[in-house]
């Protein structure tokens, strides 16, 4: 006689076990596939939705002007500029002229107007930023000239030659924040003993020199866009701002785990670039953005390396104010957090390892090489954002920038065509056209960045033919310069824009944030999913997983930009089938690199995707702007490609839609022959490495030392 034991439901335990063992298998495989979604989800909706909510269309909002001049005039004046548009300047009468101009030095105000009697002196800062000294000219030169006063303009801080776009203190403040950030995010999810804080102070202060060394090395001795007396003040600053936003970052993961990295792209990124007053001015954002500028570390940053870069030093220390107040506050904070943690689970384990290996293979058995990899990862993304951008757009000079050239007759047109290549070598590719209509067919086209019509007759203006929905950048320089060679030839100049951009995209960034969506859904979905649910990797499983992502994230992003922002209205089934595609085409392509080098394939995916394709895609700067190579890199990489859609879609009719799907085909089809290839030849890893106790010593520690400087401060 034998006796089976059963449980209070009547099944053996042993049945019970196995059926709660699948439970918990199911429970984690849902949990899986929904963090595999739902963290490329929530970063490209910050990202792309953050960004154009923006600077989709800027408008000048509370600009702080200063007034100078004899009291009656100066108050005349300044009640007219804010009656023409009450919101969109703050106006600041000063006592004298030199108050005035101050004022724009130290960044106080955006510009300052100085009356005497009928004339009037405009005086903004360039190096303050570009956009805000361009806007601020155009807020004001109206009503300057509307009162019958004779205008001039003087920049009073000039962006210097070595950088004459003004983009070195903004890329280097990307590359910083982005040094901040990410070791700490990475860390935790793969080796959490370097979080305990006696190991990770020493290591931030570590890795703070060696970014901010870095960043001088590849700025100065090899861009030239740092000056050597610049030299010790931006490293000092660049040091803070990695130190201090480690250390935010430090508390966050304490308190929030492995999402930490979404809470820190908010701050840093979404909300903090469009607050940094680096690209776009502030005061042509949403109001709130002026709020952040004040505390958030990335205008801070930026606005501190502004100062030692353009002002000598002028202002930098309420900026370095912040980074160390922040930084203090985050440290005292994480201590606090182990003191009471450690009262309440002394014997608390370590964070669970996330990401085991962050090349895709097997976790490595020493810690050298597991260290090397964390190393290796932030500091190439570093080194690839000063290098590769800042590199490509540092200065933006024509070259070879192609303009069409209609005069009345044969020889008149090839005079004026020898004259202009006389007066500006290089810096145009001036073709001569029979006619007007001819022109104006090249530029409706994209065939010429603009053209010039002479005129017919003494006394008759010149037509200057531009394209702003082609790119916005060619369309102001040629503006610029074309209007300038008509005013040295005595001509009068009439400006026609073909294609201009719509009231919802007037900084022309839809089609640069809308591409950047459809790549970021593409790369994002396969190196979260690799990591979040491996068993997705197969291509069986993961090419429906991919086609579906592809539909929901080419709708979803078409209802931000259009409906949701009002970016544009209307071209729904374009935007949607060409985003399907593109999509699609980029998830493949990073599979590619992410079956060999597993998480590590973000690097070369966001080197070829984004750091090269951004430049090459004209969004931001047109490629006659850049080195060279970036006009041929245009013609292929996916990036340009989805750029040029879009504007397609929305300017131009769609016209060259057909063509840059072709590109996407092609990326497409090579990279999935080539997945297949290495699935061949290289079996799919399917599953997570389980790891056994890594370390003995808790995460959080008993540290009389940590006990010392927390009673001390």
């Amino acid at each position: 006689m034998s006796i089976t034991a059963t449980t209070t439901n009547g099944h053996p335990p042993e049945l019970d076990a196995e059926a709660t063992a699948r439970k918990k298998a199911k429970a984690e495989t849902i949990a899986r596939y929904v963090a595999m979604f739902l963290m490329p989800l929530i970063m490209v909706v910050m990202m792309v939705g953050g960004y154009l909510a923006a600077m989709h269309a800027p408008t000048p909002h509370n600009m702080p002007i200063a007034v100078a001049g004899a009291p009656a005039s100066a108050t005349g004046f300044a009640k007219a500029l804010e009656a023409a548009d009450p919101e969109a300047v703050d106006v600041r009468i000063t006592v004298d002229a030199d108050s005035a101009r101050q004022a724009v030095l130290d960044r106080t105000v955006t510009a300052s107007v100085v009356l005497e009697g009928s004339n009037a002196t405009l005086y903004t800062a360039g190096s303050a930023g570009a956009s805000q000294a361009s806007a601020v000219t155009a807020l004001l030169a109206p009503q300057i000239m509307g009162q019958d006063l004779k205008m001039s303009a003087e920049d009073l801080a000039p962006l210097p030659e070595n950088d004459k776009s003004g983009l070195g203190a903004m890329f280097l403040t990307t590359a910083l924040v982005m040094a901040g950030y990410l070791p700490f995010s990475l860390t935790l999810s793969n080796s959490p003993e370097l979080l305990r804080f006696r190991r990770a102070l020493p290591l931030l202060a570590g890795w703070s020199t060696l970014i901010a060394s870095l960043v001088w090395v590849v700025t100065g001795p090899l861009l030239g866009v740092v000056t050597p007396e610049n030299a010790w003040a931006m490293v000092g600053v660049s040091w803070l701002g990695v130190f201090s936003i480690g250390a935010v970052q430090l508390l966050l993961t304490r308190l929030l785990g492995p999402l930490a990295i979404l809470v820190a792209m908010f701050m840093l990124m979404v909300l903090g670039v469009p607050a940094s007053n680096m690209g776009l001015s502030v005061y042509t954002m949403p109001g709130i953005y002026t709020f952040f500028h004040s505390f958030l570390p990335t205008p801070a940053l930026g606005e501190a390396l502004r100062s030692v870069l353009y002002f000598e030093g002028a202002g930098t220390w309420g900026y370095l104010a912040v980074l160390v107040i922040g930084a203090v506050i985050a440290l005292l904070l994480v201590l606090a957090y182990d003191a009471r943690k450690r009262r309440l689970k002394p014997n608390a384990p370590d964070p669970a390892i996330g990401v085991p290996s962050l090349h895709g293979g097997k976790r490595p058995k020493t810690r050298f090489w597991r260290y090397a990899a964390l190393l290796f990862f932030p500091l190439g993304m570093v080194i690839m954002m000063v290098s590769f951008m800042l590199g490509a757009m540092a200065e933006p000079t024509p070259r070879e920038m192609p303009v069409a050239i209609s005069a009345p007759t044969v020889s008149t047109t090839a005079q004026t065509v020898d004259s202009l290549h006389e007066s500006m070598p290089g810096l145009f590719d001036l073709r001569t056209v029979d006619s007007e209509a001819e022109a104006r067919t090249m530029v409706a086209e994209r065939t010429v960045s603009g053209a010039m019509v002479m005129p017919a007759a003494p006394g008759e203006p010149a037509l200057l033919l531009t394209n702003e929905a082609a790119g916005s950048s060619a369309h102001q320089l040629i503006t610029q310069i074309f209007g300038q060679v008509a005013a040295g030839n005595g001509m009068e100049l009439v400006s026609q824009d073909v294609a201009p951009l719509s009231s919802g995209d007037s900084a022309g960034t839809v089609s640069m944030y809308m591409a950047m969506g459809w790549i970021m859904s593409g790369f994002m979905i396969i190196v979260v999913g690799a990591s979040a649910a491996p068993a997705s990797r197969p291509l069986r499983k993961l090419l429906p997983i991919v086609a579906g992502w592809s539909v929901f994230m080419s709708a979803l992003l078409w209802w931000i930009a259009g409906p949701i922002i009002g970016g544009f209205s209307g071209h729904f089934w374009a935007m949607f089938g060409t985003g399907i595609v593109a999509i699609f085409t980029v998830a493949m392509f990073a599979t590619v690199f992410e079956r060999l080098m597993g998480m590590l394939s973000i690097l070369p995916v966001v080197a070829i995707l984004m750091f090269l394709g951004i430049p090459a895609s004209g969004a931001a700067l047109s490629i006659y702007m850049q080195p060279e190579i970036f006009s041929v890199l245009h013609e292929i990489l996916p990036m340009p490609a989805a750029v040029e859609a879009v504007r397609s879609i929305l300017y131009f009719g769609s016209d060259i839609v057909g063509a840059q799907l072709v590109t996407f085909g092609i990326w497409g089809a090579v990279s999935l022959a080539v997945v297949l290839v290495i699935d061949k030849f290289k079996p799919v890893r399917t599953t997570t490495e389980v790891l056994g106790p890594l370390d003995p010593e808790p995460f959080i520690t008993s540290a009389p030392e940590d006990e010392k400087v927390l009673a001390t401060l």
